[in-house]
């Protein structure tokens, strides 16, 4: 559940997650990192871009754009937005390789790095899910300046 005093938008690929999305409090935006460009609006008033994709499945060469040049391109277009942090999610228990996930959080750091955006890394096991919630809130507050 999204907490009283905080504005979440959550992007799913199609309509069918957005009841779940909204059942939590939260706003729900359709785009997809395929299209990058369905995402961008997504952006609006954010102050804090979670890229939680560790668990995505898809092929092999999706999922190395996934974590590679797709990221890399949506966080220099990040830079234009109101978005002051940024949390990658570096482990997964899915498809993506791990190896992978490094490669993503070694550019999300330097992106954000090379705009004086604080960044954090999310490495908690995403099957315990109470550790990964309790680490992706700390992380986000962290970068709000609250942690």
């Amino acid at each position: 559940m999204v907490r009283s005093d905080r504005a979440v938008r959550v992007s799913t690929r199609t309509e069918a997650g957005r009841a779940a999305i909204e059942a939590t409090g939260a706003e729900c935006w359709v785009g997809t990192p395929n299209r990058l460009a369905t995402l961008r609006g997504a952006l609006e008033n954010v102050t804090v871009l979670c890229w939680l994709l560790a668990n995505a499945a898809g092929p092999d060469d999706e999922l190395g754009a996934l974590h590679t040049s797709r990221l890399e391109f949506f966080l220099t277009q990040a830079v234009d937005t109101t978005v002051r942090g940024l949390l990658y999610e570096a482990r997964g228990a899915g498809a993506s390789p791990p190896q992978l996930l490094l490669d993503g959080a070694r550019i999300a750091r330097a992106v954000a790095e090379r705009n004086s955006i604080p960044a954090r890394e999310l490495t908690s096991d995403p099957d315990d899910i109470q550790a990964w919630v309790a680490d992706a809130t700390a992380g986000i507050e962290s970068l709000l300046g609250r942690g």
